[in-house]
């Protein structure tokens, strides 16, 4: 699934588009998660792109008066195309029609999603996620009141989208790695100095995957066709029995809310 960082990615590949008018949206199969808005073509067309932003993994397209958003889901990707071209892919859904080139989404298995919205900050996606992770409000204070308050693993709380949004499971497994924390620890037993470092460990790791291009899938391209994953450094994570990078024991694997976690049992207290 494309993360915060793949999504941040494919943001800065496409934000050539501000200021440019996005002449028509042509819909190819409007039977992703959610079915796309039969008026969504209409009310986007001719409009001026006055700015391509991200919020959590959404894309947001904005125009002065109203929104595209953008949800790549688990395999979806976008690509840039000169108009003039013809080439089609399967599952190819949606094109993005500007006056030389066209923004395309693939989405093989069609969990993504596209939404035209008045109001993005209300929209019910987006309404209730939490912080973004590499703002100045998330930080050792802002996370200490959250842990203190849950009796949950802290890999499980830093993976809430309703408390910090973007943080998948790569990262986080990285970024208690990087921060000395057991993924199993319980967050009401997490300090204020762990919450310190464990902010900053989040910021480091997702700031260094942003500049490699993003990690989650081998596949993964920029919508500008620069590939992803290959060039990041993983410390824990996928490489169980391995030695740890820092002190040479066995990372380990297990199971945190469904999802595999790693770690090393001598770094991480």
């Amino acid at each position: 699934m494309p993360e915060l960082p793949e999504v941040e990615t494919t943001v800065r590949a496409i934000n050539k588009f501000e200021k440019q008018i996005l002449k028509k949206v042509v819909v190819h199969n409007e039977n992703l998660r959610w079915k796309v808005d039969k008026n969504l073509c209409q009310n986007s067309k001719n409009k001026l792109v006055i700015k391509i932003s991200r919020r959590a993994k959404y894309i947001l397209i904005h125009f002065d008066d109203s929104s595209l958003m953008i949800h790549l889901g688990m395999s979806g990707k976008l690509r840039i195309q000169g108009i003039q071209n013809n080439f089609f892919k399967k599952h190819d859904h949606v094109e993005l029609i500007f006056n030389k080139e066209k923004i395309v989404f693939n989405d093989a298995r069609r969990f993504g999603s596209i939404h035209f919205t008045k109001s993005f900050k209300n929209h019910k996606l987006i309404k209730d996620l939490g912080v973004e992770p590499l703002s100045r409000e998330f930080n050792k204070d802002y996370l200490r009141k959250k842990c203190e308050v849950r009796n949950v693993s802290i890999k499980k709380l830093i993976m809430d989208q309703k408390v910090v949004v973007g943080i998948g499971n790569i990262y986080a497994s990285e970024s208690l790695f990087l921060s000395k924390i057991n993924p199993k620890r319980l967050s009401n037993k997490i300090t204020l100095k762990e919450c310190d470092l464990l902010t900053k460990a989040i910021k480091k790791v997702l700031k260094y995957a942003i500049r490699k291009g993003g990690t989650t899938l081998k596949d993964f391209y920029s919508a500008d066709g620069s590939e992803g994953y290959f060039n990041l450094n993983l410390k824990v994570y996928g490489r169980n029995e391995e030695n740890c990078k820092n002190c040479k024991a066995k990372i380990k694997k297990t199971v945190i809310g469904q999802r595999a976690s790693y770690y090393c049992g001598n770094c991480q207290i």
